[in-house]
């Protein structure tokens, strides 16, 4: 089952957890420092939060569209650079407590796409070193995917 992904980055996590149960109905499935994420059934949606800065109002972190396996993302890949897209792969990367694979396109109004599969749980928020996962987006150069889907 696919499934899409909104990825926003909150000022208060612990409030915003609050608030998103209360509208789905559901726990968060992983809730980690400075993170939370909802497996929702109904509507099928991953709902990533990624804690910002108390100043900062709730904004769009990236999205994404959540698939089962690897050759998913292969195939996404394929199709979106026969479309013309300008695709960036990542292979086994380690963000958002997760191991994951993953495709980035952007839209034509700069929005991060990242078609995704999770393969394993990790003990990490943010990948090293010039990361491209989790980062603010505002720090990262626009044509760069700025985060990950976990």
């Amino acid at each position: 089952m696919s499934r899409v992904q909104l990825a926003l980055r909150v000022p208060d996590l612990n409030a915003s957890v609050a608030f998103y149960s209360k509208l789905f109905g559901t726990e968060p499935a992983k809730l980690r420092d400075g993170y939370a994420n909802f497996a929702i059934t109904e509507p099928p949606l991953k709902l990533v939060l990624i804690e910002g800065t108390a100043e900062e109002a709730t904004r769009l972190d990236h999205l994404g569209v959540e698939v089962e396996s690897t050759e998913s993302v292969h195939a996404a890949t394929t199709r979106l650079s026969e479309a013309g897209l300008t695709t960036t792969e990542e292979a086994d990367t380690t963000c958002c407590y997760a191991l994951q694979d993953k495709v980035w396109v952007h839209g034509p109004g700069q929005e991060p796409w990242e078609v995704y599969v999770v393969k394993a749980d990790a003990d990490t928020l943010t990948k090293q070193q010039g990361s491209s996962c989790c980062t603010d987006p505002g720090a990262a150069d626009a044509k760069e995917p700025v985060a990950a889907g976990g």
